[in-house]
């Protein structure tokens, strides 16, 4: 594996203001989000709203540094605008240069990451420079598909064939592991609204956690970690969580779900391991 490793996400609101600047509505703004979503509707027979309108409320990652700590965070809204979260975000990678790992990054986070940051007029040559800045990133940047430097594990576990795409719930709860743990996503404009921020960074890591964990399969899989290390960073996860009091929900779904998966159901039997070359 090689470290830092950024596993990250994002959540998002439809921006309103922006909405009705690009479809030149005047409306109150309690009406505005049914009428982008009825206008998206007959643009694309979907709700689902156009990337450059999701603001972010919430970014999360686990970073993983190069020896091995692990360091769960995540910048919302109870703290900051939405241009002070990208630009903490962002700043991550004028420090370092993590391989950065996600679930559909490719195709959701990271747009709408660029978007975004080109809204409030921001620079993130670390993150989208192609080879134009440094020419090493001309063949390994974060964002060409088939690069390594971003790992989008939705992409590549479907071999980068769109019809093999599986939800992250779906192969979290497959592999063995919590999943979303009910239907969050379609609380987070409540959970923004009433100010519950601990409900809605909790949903945000309980993703990074999910992917972090297939992340980890995946690498098995690929010969990149022996299953001696593989079990390390397993138990490494558990004992990091164990004093992470938000997340204890997440272990006892982890613990129990874990059962359900022949290879999982030793993630939480208790011996003594050892680190390894990874």
């Amino acid at each position: 594996m090689r470290l830092p490793v950024l596993i990250f996400d994002i959540e998002t609101l439809t921006d309103l203001k922006s909405g009705a600047h690009l479809y030149h509505l005047d409306l109150p703004e309690a009406d505005l989000e049914q009428a982008l979503t009825k206008l998206r509707r007959q643009e694309s027979g979907m709700d689902f709203q156009r990337l450059p309108l999701h603001e972010i409320v919430c970014i999360s990652g686990l970073w993983i540094d190069e020896n091995g700590a692990m360091k769960l965070f995540s910048f919302s809204r109870e703290q900051y605008n939405e241009a002070e979260i990208l630009t903490r975000f962002l700043s991550i990678f004028d420090k370092r240069h993590p391989t950065l790992v996600s679930w559909n990054g490719s195709q959701f986070d990271l747009p709408v990451i660029l978007f975004r940051a080109m809204y409030h007029g921001l620079s993130a040559p670390s993150l989208f420079d192609q080879g134009e800045i440094n020419q090493q990133k001309r063949y390994n940047n974060y964002q060409n598909r088939y690069h390594q430097r971003h790992v989008d594990l939705m992409d590549v576990m479907a071999m980068f064939n769109g019809r093999h795409f599986q939800k992250l719930d779906d192969v979290a709860h497959l592999l063995g592991f919590p999943g979303k743990r009910g239907d969050g996503a379609y609380h987070v404009p409540e959970y923004v609204r009433s100010q519950q921020w601990s409900q809605l960074t909790s949903y945000c890591e309980g993703d990074v956690l999910n992917t972090w964990l297939i992340y980890l399969r995946w690498l098995l899989l690929k010969g990149q970690l022996l299953t001696e290390d593989h079990r390390y960073w397993i138990q490494a996860t558990i004992q990091y969580l164990q004093h992470q009091p938000q997340h204890a929900n997440f272990l006892q779904v982890w613990r129990e779900n874990s059962q359900h998966t022949e290879f999982t159901a030793t993630d939480f039997l208790s011996h003594t391991l050892g680190i390894h070359e990874t």
